[in-house]
């Protein structure tokens, strides 16, 4: 792509909302320049946002989205879905993988996403021995994200036991286990795929407290700083009051009380969920810089519970969303769902604001934006010299969006409008969405539909 500038009626820029707002893009996709109060005819209709990181994805997960809504013989919960889940990941191939994940990642760009943190735990055979490359199936999502034109951090799950103090894994578990050594072949794999494609990076995600020891953890860190010291590094914890009873029950710790004490936190570490925690544990893991990767939409089909958002955005708590399960694909219902799980609790209205007058909507969409940009550990976050042409094009016409200015733009997408207001996207300065459509929207819709015949 050569150098470009695109011209916006209206955009979201760190010092505030300007008109007639010119970016130059570099032929890197990178943000060389902005220029505001330029008159000229606009290079897209609609109001030019920073697009929004999507921090946890399982692919896989796509496939079974609206499958698990009908009510089992006892009691339903994320242990039952959780049964439901292995069976479809005991089927996917290659192919349909990269079929399913190329589908989703179209999905994510058309609702403002514009980075996926894949979260990706199937690495073996459906019968648990490993592919020839260890790293097939990792490979097969960055296959997928290069076909939709996505961003993508790469987060292969180190998955090794079925429980807390490394009890064995269960049949249904087969496709997700490494050791060590093997899982260190696939960063390794991943690491060169990586290492030279500016839409790309790599990190690691231990799946759980449950999956991996403080040991093997220890020594797969060692592993990846030798390779990128800045790599993120994203676990589950915390999602399901079983598995605090669990935690306490083997360590005497809640999980993020054992997590803090194991290892030293940072802006580099992100929190699954962290949905289970005491005033400590929040304080504790706000002060330490750790991104809480919230999942909202999936927590409250899965009845996990609801985050302590007012605490630990009082103790100065950085947070990211993602879809996680794909149930919904939308940064505008995660935000929506995170601010009513709260009115829902508290019986009040407005409840993340942070303050009178203040907008919701913008006070959210900037917290997460700023966590997700850290945590996928990419040059976005807003549009600024320096950082990656990655823009969200919302589409002024949209009844939502109409006669709104300002923060109220944001609140009404958020609130009201959702995916719908999302007219336009770019990724490192391509085109990728043009008027709610996709540039490889048909093919890719072809191959799912293939894939998604395969698996019935």
């Amino acid at each position: 792509m050569s150098a470009r500038k695109l011209h916006f009626a209206e955009a979201l820029l760190p010092s505030g909302w300007h008109s007639d707002v010119v970016v130059e893009v570099d032929a890197a996709g990178m943000i060389t320049g902005i220029e505001t109060g330029q008159s000229g005819r606009a290079t897209v209709s609609g109001i030019a946002l920073p697009a929004m990181p999507n921090i946890h994805s399982h692919a896989h997960q796509r496939l079974m989205a609206g499958l698990a809504e009908r009510a089992g013989p006892g009691s339903d919960s994320f242990w039952t879905w959780r049964e439901v889940m292995y069976g479809f990941a005991l089927r996917l191939g290659p192919e349909e993988l990269q079929a399913v994940a190329a589908q989703l990642y179209i999905e994510m760009l058309k609702s403002g996403f514009s980075i996926v943190g894949e979260f990706q735990y199937l690495h073996n055979r459906p019968d648990g021995e490993p592919y020839a490359d260890p790293a097939e199936l990792s490979l097969r999502c960055l296959a997928a994200a290069d076909e939709a034109g996505i961003a993508v951090t790469m987060l292969p799950t180190l998955y090794a036991y079925g429980g807390f103090g490394g009890q064995p894994p269960a049949e249904g578990q087969r496709r997700f286990i490494n050791d060590a050594a093997r899982y260190l072949r696939i960063l390794e794999r991943l690491h060169a795929a990586c290492r030279d494609n500016p839409l790309r990076k790599l990190g690691i995600s231990p799946h759980s407290l449950r999956a991996v020891t403080a040991e093997l953890l220890t020594e797969v860190i060692a592993a990846l700083d030798r390779l990128d010291t800045t790599a993120p590094i994203h676990i589950h914890i915390a999602e399901q009051t079983k598995e605090v009873d669990d935690c306490l029950a083997w360590s005497g710790m809640r999980p993020v009380e054992y997590l803090m004490s194991k290892f030293d936190l940072s802006p580099r570490w992100c929190a699954i969920h962290a949905t289970h925690m005491t005033e400590a544990e929040t304080e504790g893991l706000a002060r330490s810089g750790a991104i809480a990767g919230l999942c909202p939409s999936t927590e409250a089909n899965l009845g996990d519970g609801i985050f302590p958002a007012g605490s630990f955005f009082a103790a100065k708590g950085a947070i990211a969303i993602g879809s996680d399960s794909h149930i919904t694909v939308s940064p505008a219902e995660d935000l929506r769902q995170l601010e009513y799980s709260q009115r829902l609790r508290d019986r009040a209205r407005n409840v993340l604001a942070g303050g009178p007058g203040q907008s919701t909507g913008r006070r959210l969409f900037d917290a997460a934006l700023s966590g997700g940009a850290k945590t996928m550990a990419q040059p976005v976050g807003a549009l600024a010299p320096g950082l990656r042409a990655d823009i969200c094009v919302l589409d002024t016409d949209h009844p939502a969006l109409i006669g709104r200015n300002g923060d109220a733009v944001i609140d009404s997408w958020i609130f009201s409008g959702g995916n719908a207001c999302v007219k336009d996207m770019f990724i490192a300065g391509r085109h990728v969405v043009i008027d709610r459509r996709h540039v490889r929207e048909d093919e890719i819709a072809i191959a799912y539909r293939k894939a998604v015949g395969k698996l019935q």
